[in-house]
Parts: C-alpha cells; sequence; structure tokens
C-alpha cells in the first residue's frame, strides 16, 4: 500500500509541464489559463480535481460538452463569466454549478473582469467519454489510458 501524500496548500501543487492537450491552433485559446491538477497530484483515479486561475481575458476551455462525464465547477475568487448555451451568467466568489452530462449544451468560462479568477473544477474520468466543441472543427475522445484523443468533426486526426 502507497502511504498518502500529506496535506499542502493547493497553490504548491506545480503546474503541469503542458499548459494543455488542446491541439495547435486551439491550444492558443487558453493562453492566460493555469491548472494545478490537484486530482492528479494526489492520485486520484475515479475523478479530477483542478485548480484553474484565469488571467483576465483568458478562458476556462473551449466551449463544449461531455457525453459520459459530469462536471462541477465553484468560483474562489473573482467573476468570472459563465457561457451556458446561449446564456450567459456573471458569476461570485461562492457561485457553483454543475455540468450532467449528455445534456448537449455547451460550457465554458470567460473571465472579462479585470482581476485574476479562481475556480474549482471537479469532474469524473469515463472511459469513452466524447467531447462536442460546436464552435469548432474539434472533437475528443478520452481513452483507456486516460488520454484525450483529439480529431476534427469528420474523424480526420490533428
Amino acid at each position: 500500500m502507497t502511504r498518502p501524500l500529506a496535506p499542502l496548500p493547493a497553490l504548491d501543487v506545480p503546474l503541469p509541464a503542458r499548459s494543455t492537450s488542446y491541439p495547435p491552433p486551439f491550444d492558443r485559446q487558453v493562453a492566460g489559463r493555469h491548472k494545478r491538477k490537484l486530482g492528479d497530484h494526489f492520485g486520484l483515479k475515479n475523478f479530477g480535481v483542478n485548480l484553474t486561475i484565469l488571467e483576465p481575458g483568458a478562458v476556462s476551455a473551449l466551449a463544449h460538452h461531455h457525453s459520459l462525464q459530469d462536471e462541477f465547477i465553484h468560483v474562489l475568487e473573482g467573476n468570472p463569466t459563465l457561457v451556458l448555451g446561449e446564456q450567459e451568467y456573471r458569476l461570485e466568489p461562492g457561485d457553483c454549478c454543475g455540468f450532467p452530462a449528455g445534456r448537449g449544451v455547451a460550457a465554458q468560462l470567460v473571465n472579462r473582469s479585470e482581476r485574476p479568477a479562481s475556480i474549482l473544477e471537479i469532474g469524473d474520468r469515463t472511459a469513452g467519454d466524447e467531447v462536442a466543441y460546436p464552435d469548432d472543427d474539434l472533437k475528443a475522445v478520452l481513452s483507456p489510458d486516460g488520454r484525450w484523443r483529439f480529431t476534427h468533426k469528420d474523424g480526420r486526426p490533428y
């Protein structure tokens, strides 16, 4: 049995070497996003937990929705805007929202404020999950090894 890791401040969890798994040119769209993979740091296998900081003007992800995975966000600091389908919501610290799998409603956070925003993101890791990006020529599938595979919507690889 492996010894558990000791508690530490979330900001002490190192940022990953790569800031995104999106292929070019989509990787540039998440510039200004800093995602600490807290769940990975502690070896969590069934769900992920990220501390995401969005600089002013940054987005959390491309607008997307999952086929199998649920997601949840909780705003810790700042005032990001949640773009949820055709609606927009200016969020405050303490606000939260859940995104059930299979609903087909794209979501993304955009920091339109002049201060950084910190968000706790939680999502499960269901293998075979497919992610649709309605505004972009992009599709993702979570493979059994836990890696995202990106293709064009017609299936051509990036």
